[in-house]
């Protein structure tokens, strides 16, 4: 699938600009993967795939406990979308294939 893979991304936030990767695999409606920013790394969650449209959650504890809902739209070598931070709101990020 057009999404499988590895990929850089560029979330904005409340704090500025954070970088993290990203690693995917889609299995039928599924997307599975790891999500690494800040020193560690996580396996998302709830993670769906249809077409050129992804969804997935990844729990942080830094710089505090959260859970991050991503969705977004693949375009060949690009990602981007929108990432939910709990009562915060939600905020773009951007991303390109690794």
């Amino acid at each position: 699938m057009a999404v499988d893979g590895n990929w850089n991304l560029t979330m904005t936030t409340p704090m500025g600009d954070r970088q993290s990767t990203l690693s995917l695999k889609s299995s039928g409606g599924t997307l599975t993967g790891t999500h690494g920013a800040e020193g560690s790394t996580e396996e998302i969650f709830d993670g769906t795939v249809s077409g050129d449209d992804v969804a997935w959650k990844v729990s942080i504890t830094n710089p505090m406990p959260l859970t991050l809902s991503f969705s977004g739209k693949v375009d060949g070598d690009s990602i981007n979308g929108e990432m939910g931070i709990g009562p915060m709101g939600s905020f773009p990020f951007t991303g390109t294939r690794a």
